[in-house]
């Protein structure tokens, strides 16, 4: 691993044992993108990469000499207007109007480690020697302001994490209008661009289309990342799948409104950029005043999807993700949202959790519907002190009586809202996101408060701080459950009224800094009606996240593997509910919901006191499978093998560090008769090795080796490939699933 600068050349090497990323300073003293991909020898001379050529009706920087264009060179940080007329990396708005700039190298810096982002997530080392990370001061000396491109290249990840600082040093105020947080220009457009998008309940499909002349691109404007894109691109080769082949990832860690962008030019130039969203975007930027970009990751493969993932999976596992629960399992509990909603009493709590216990679930979560005079949606968001209509012995009370059933105890918030049927909102109507004089639209029946001011974070935070104080919680669900409209704040003048969409995010993440900072023991879980917030910003504050409202086992199997080509298995809130489902009222097997649900943090989103005998039994079965691999399954190796979008069947694996045992989860949506024999091939075993291969840790099938069950494949013919028996458990049905233990043998 290393970072090298060539003096004579102007080049720049950042490399590690697999990966290489090239740029160097150009004649116009601008920074070329020369080469990002799999290694390549350093102390070379690169320069031949920078190609010039005269080309009619372009425009050409150096007075009386035709061939270099801006319009056609790679650039790491291109500006609009002199000479290229793609879209710019950033923009600024100076005081006569112009938004033309020449921003040149100065100087740069090379140093182990990696620093921090102020009041921003970003990944992090916890040792100088885990990275090297080189800053390139550039400047523009007519308006006297400096932008400093950051690059941290990792020493065991295939990844470069970006961002970018913009530095007032003149007297004057400037406005940024954009500001990206990369810039990659790709020599060829021979790419699929690869999306997960969706909407309330079916979020991170994955949408495949193959890049043309043009622009395309994936975002938000709703005030957080959303349901309906995630902030996560693949560009891919056409012929890469999950084993093989190159592909480049792009992952924004910032939790508000991205921009995610591939411009293809006229000569199959690919210019990919990705940051906060530039419409509507205006920051002020006054003299002396500094703008930090959240940071982007590069991740590069030449193996395939599953290896661009899995780097992923584990930096965001290991260095995105913080705190003690970081590396820990995690508990396995029961939300009372789905067996109770709204309609409650804590003696109806005590015995769902009674029952909970009894079959060997760790904790239970009080949902919405605690606090204020909240017996609906339509009052007491924002008055964050018990119901004592509910909880006669206010938070402590009920928590108390849960630790003595030795479970423990997780409450849901929801802290960026206000009813206005609430003490907050009576109190102070300006503190919500509102356009004076212009009627304000709702969502779910609340408010978005105005977390850009200080003093309604103070509020929120002292009203939380309180109660965590005066009881054992363990466990915080944060939810938001609407996206932001009329975002205006009465707080701010007029020329920064663009800023607050932004502003907003980083009070949210100053809220999360400050409870995370004084409550190191509570595990908090992100959550936005499901997955509208299911970003590596929150990630980095809450190390799972609620993967999606919708908990019907067949539709969770295509949400969590579109999550899994970035998020990590630990990271996805993975609950077996009630059938009929509570969303798309299907009727599926408690073992098939429970067969995806282990495949993620697991729990319980039901009342337990409502199934029958046999079904508790089934449940205590789920639960001791998932104590006795879940550290498998939530720090393993995860392979997708077999996709929900393709076809009817699908399946995934997840392997332990040392290779001993691997899980294999196998989903069959409907079912089929005198089926074709079926075989799935595996990853990630020893080759020279035998393991022992069991259908649900019961029943075992043999011993193979590990080059047998990754080359020839593991036999999954069921039932179905011939004329089913009527006996019990010799046949297959609608929304089928196995779970395949493979044991190395001694």
């Amino acid at each position: 691993m290393g970072i090298t600068y060539n003096a004579e050349t102007q080049q720049f090497h950042l490399f590690n044992d697999r990966i290489s990323y090239l740029m160097k300073v150009l004649r116009n003293n601008q920074i070329g993108q020369l080469y990002f991909g799999q290694r390549v020898p350093d102390n070379e001379d690169y320069s031949y990469l920078v190609e010039e050529s005269k080309r009619p009706m372009s425009s050409y920087v150096f007075e009386g000499e035709y061939g270099f264009s801006l319009e056609h060179m790679k650039q790491e940080y291109p500006s609009h207007g002199s000479t290229d007329f793609r879209i710019p990396a950033f923009e600024i708005l100076q005081p006569n109007g112009s938004r033309i700039t020449n921003f040149i190298y100065k100087s740069h810096q090379i140093y182990s480690g990696k620093s921090k982002l102020a009041g921003l997530p970003a990944t992090y080392v916890e040792n100088d020697d885990e990275a090297d990370t080189l800053e390139i001061v550039l400047c523009d000396e007519l308006i006297n302001v400096e932008i400093i491109l950051k690059y941290t290249i990792f020493k065991n990840f295939d990844a470069i994490a970006r961002s970018v600082e913009f530095k007032n040093c003149s007297d004057n105020t400037y406005h940024i209008m954009r500001a990206m947080s990369l810039s990659l220009d790709l020599p060829d457009a021979d790419y699929d661009f690869v999306q997960f998008s969706g909407w309330w309940s079916r979020e991170r499909y994955r949408k495949d289309h193959r890049l043309a002349q043009g622009i395309q691109s994936i975002g938000s404007l709703r005030g957080h990342s959303s349901h309906v894109h995630n902030p996560f691109i693949i560009l891919k080769r056409p012929n890469t799948d999950e084993a093989q082949g190159e592909a480049v990832g792009c992952s924004l860690i910032y939790s508000g409104n991205f921009l995610a962008q591939a411009e293809v030019d006229t000569f199959n130039v690919t210019r990919l950029t990705m940051g906060i969203n530039p419409f509507q975007f205006d920051w002020q930027l006054k003299s002396g005043e500094t703008f930090q970009t959240p940071e982007a990751v590069l991740v590069y493969s030449s193996s395939g999807l599953n290896a661009l993932s899995q780097t992923y999976h584990k930096l965001y596992r290991t260095r995105l993700a913080h705190g003690i629960w970081r590396d820990r399992e995690r508990p396995i509990l029961i939300n009372n949202w789905e067996a109770t909603y709204f309609d409650f009493t804590e003696d109806k709590l005590i015995n769902i959790a009674k029952t909970a216990k009894d079959v060997g679930v760790e904790m239970f979560v009080l949902d919405d519907g605690w606090f204020g005079t909240r017996t609906s949606d339509t009052s007491g968001l924002g008055d964050w002190w018990a119901n004592k209509d509910r909880l006669p012995n206010d938070v402590k009370g009920i928590a108390e009586k849960i630790n003595a059933l030795d479970l423990k105890f997780g409450l849901w918030f929801e802290l960026e809202m206000a009813n206005k049927d609430s003490e907050l909102y009576r109190n102070h109507p300006d503190w919500i996101l509102h356009v004076p004089n212009r009627r304000t639209s709702h969502g779910r029946n609340q408010y978005v408060l105005d977390f850009s001011r200080i003093e309604v974070v103070d509020y929120i935070y002292d009203l939380v701080a309180k109660i965590l104080r005066s009881a054992n919680i363990e466990y915080i669900k944060w939810d938001m459950n609407r996206s932001i409209t009329e975002c205006y704040s009465v707080a701010y003048p007029a020329e920064q009224q663009g800023e607050i969409f932004h502003r907003y995010i980083l009070g949210v993440y100053d809220l999360y800094e400050r409870l995370t900072n004084e409550f190191p023991h509570i595990l908090f879980e992100s959550c936005a009606s499901g997955g509208g917030r299911f970003d590596p910003g929150m990630l980095y504050y809450a190390p799972q996240a609620w993967t999606s409202d919708d908990s019907d086992g067949v539709e969770r199997i295509k949400i969590q593997y579109g999550t899994s080509y970035v998020y990590p298995v630990s990271s996805m809130g993975a609950h077996v509910s009630v059938t009929p489902n509570h969303q798309l009222f299907r009727n599926t097997p408690l073992k098939l919901r429970g067969d995806v649900a282990y495949f993620g943090t697991f729990g319980y989103e039901l009342d337990l006191s409502k199934l029958s005998d046999e079904e508790l039994a089934e449940v205590k079965e789920q639960i001791n499978f998932m104590k006795r691999y879940r550290n498998i399954i939530q720090h393993g190796t995860f392979y997708r093998l077999k996709s929900p979008f393709d076809g009817n069947i699908a399946a995934w694996l997840v392997v332990s560090e040392k290779k001993k045992t691997a899980i294999v989860g196998y989903y069959k949506v409907l079912n089929d008769i005198c089926s074709e024999y079926r075989r799935i091939k595996l990853f990630g075993l020893d080759e020279s090795r035998r393991y022992e291969v069991s259908i649900d840790d019961k029943t075992v099938l043999g011993t193979f080796s590990g080059s047998e069950l990754m080359n020839i494949g593991l036999i999954t013919t069921d039932f179905s490939a011939g004329e089913s028996s009527r006996e019990e458990g010799q046949h297959c049905t609608d929304f089928w699933s196995r779970i395949y233990v493979i044991k190395m043998a001694e």
